[in-house]
């Protein structure tokens, strides 16, 4: 998959071999947001210039665009999956919060070499 970020906002790239155009969407908005290029640089700007559009879209309608990832979120687990996976980061002398993300790196990686 091919991603281009612009203001945090994250694009996926796709080529379309019939038309020899490259398209891309915005991720995880409920909003549709669409850009296109023929090369990396127009790619770039096309993202910029849509991200940009969505902005004064959203302004226009009285609406709050909606943000990219903030990079945190919560997970609720049973009080003994919080008590070992604390105890396992302690045992490996790290914080929690590193050990999971050192976890879900591990696991997202292994899952793309599967």
């Amino acid at each position: 998959m091919n991603i281009l970020t612009y203001k945090g906002y994250q694009g996926r790239v796709e080529y379309d071999e019939e038309a020899d155009i490259f398209h891309g969407q915005i991720l995880n908005l409920t909003d549709v947001v669409t850009f296109q290029g023929r090369s990396i640089d127009e790619l770039k700007q096309a993202l910029a210039d849509s991200v940009e559009d969505y902005f004064d879209l959203c302004m226009e309608v009285g609406k709050q665009p909606q943000k990219p990832f903030s990079g945190r979120f919560n997970v609720r687990v049973t009080p003994e999956l919080h008590q070992k996976t604390v105890q396992r980061a302690a045992v490996e002398g790290i914080s929690l919060n590193n050990w999971i993300v050192r976890t879900l790196e591990k696991a997202i990686t292994e899952e793309q070499h599967a």
